[in-house]
């Protein structure tokens, strides 16, 4: 199967509801907050190197989601944070996170100068590590890092 990653310029266009629902049954609520805080105003992926990307699998399935913002942890503007980052279950294991992850690292090297992220998953914790990102402790709210 083609997967096709796209920078998403508006999420109100984008139907995310099934990335959603089968987040949520999972016990993850990120992708909920994702959609209120676009509606809200609160995070639009719109400052300076943000941007918010979605893999779809046809013209209209989309199968995963993830975006890069300031990091809102850190005063200091060279991080970036990964968030709202998930793939469908039937999607995963087909190189389609990688293929997000790598584009929204690309996209950041224009602005940033490492990405941080947080995770309370062993999956997660695998893939970010196997995908160049390293575990750390060192800070709050966050798990792993890659310097760009």
């Amino acid at each position: 199967m083609t997967f096709k990653v796209q920078r998403i310029e508006d999420l109100n266009k984008v139907d995310v509801s099934q990335l959603v629902k089968e987040s949520e049954e999972e016990g993850y609520r990120f992708l909920s907050r994702l959609v209120n805080d676009y509606e809200d105003g609160t995070n639009t992926f719109n400052k300076n190197g943000e941007a918010l990307y979605g893999v779809w699998a046809e013209p209209d399935k989309l199968v995963a989601i993830g975006g890069i913002n300031q990091n809102p942890f850190k005063d200091n503007m060279d991080e970036a944070r990964l968030k709202r980052f998930y793939t469908l279950g039937d999607a995963r294991r087909q190189g389609v996170g990688s293929q997000l992850l790598n584009e929204l690292v690309n996209h950041a090297k224009d602005n940033f100068k490492r990405i941080s992220c947080r995770t309370e998953s062993a999956k997660a914790d695998a893939f970010y590590r196997a995908n160049g990102f390293e575990e750390t402790h060192d800070f709050p709210h966050t798990t792993h890092v890659i310097n760009l």
